[in-house]
């Protein structure tokens, strides 16, 4: 018996379709370079979910760095005494208290910074 395919066909343009909306127009009209576009697509975003931790890092550390230099230590230092001192603070908590809690911030700063081995 012969099988058609045209309905698997189209369904399954109708997905390469759904997926390129919002793509330039020859990426959205043609389903071999819409094929292509969503897997380039694809690889982009697992490439940037990757930068996206990177680069808030990056941030948390400036902001870090910046909220210590105004309380006479540095990043480096900050991070070294908060080792001795056992105190288990992320960078990203730290971040958010260096900008919304200068007081605390500063009372860690002393904390990390009193405890010298």
């Amino acid at each position: 018996m012969r099988v058609k395919r045209g309905t698997a066909a189209h369904k399954s343009h109708l997905k390469i379709r759904k997926a390129t909306k919002g793509f330039s127009h020859p990426n959205r009209v043609s389903v071999k370079r819409g094929k292509q576009a969503v897997t380039r697509s694809l690889q982009f975003a697992t490439r940037d979910r990757k930068n996206r931790k990177r680069t808030f890092r990056q941030l948390w550390n400036a902001r870090i760095n910046a909220a210590a230099r105004i309380n006479n230590t540095t990043y480096s230092k900050l991070i070294a005494g908060l080792k001795n001192s056992n105190i288990t603070l992320d960078r990203k908590i730290l971040a958010e208290l260096a900008v919304n809690e200068p007081a605390a911030f500063s009372a860690i700063v002393k904390a990390a910074t009193s405890s010298k081995k």
